[in-house]
């Protein structure tokens, strides 16, 4: 372990760090981790860095409100041209649906 490591380890370790009860990957030796960075005393070696993706931005209310409305108006105009009685009523149900949505968001 050269000293430099040492010291880089040292310096985590006072600064609040912790000693991770798995070894290195590449040669086994033990890790150090602060803040989700972890470095390997022995080799030095540290995890590629990756972009982690970003969670989908919440929609809004009156965003999701418009969208529905537009399911809803979508879905009726597919129910006046259909025919066959079973997708008749799975639409139906999807109309249901998307009405109880809407009568929440009002609340």
């Amino acid at each position: 372990m050269s000293s430099n490591l040492t010291k880089k380890a040292a310096d985590m370790l006072l600064q609040g760090a912790t000693l991770l009860s798995q070894p290195c990957p590449y040669c086994s030796g033990v890790r150090v981790m602060k803040s989700g960075h972890a470095l390997c005393t022995s080799c030095g070696s540290e995890p590629q860095k990756r972009d982690i993706p970003q969670a989908p931005q919440i929609v809004k209310r009156h965003d999701l409100k418009a969208i529905l409305e537009e399911k809803l108006t979508s879905l009726s105009e597919e129910l006046k041209k259909e025919q066959d009685h079973k997708k008749q009523q799975e639409i139906l149900k999807s109309l249901n649906s998307i009405l109880e949505a809407l009568d929440k968001l009002g609340k």
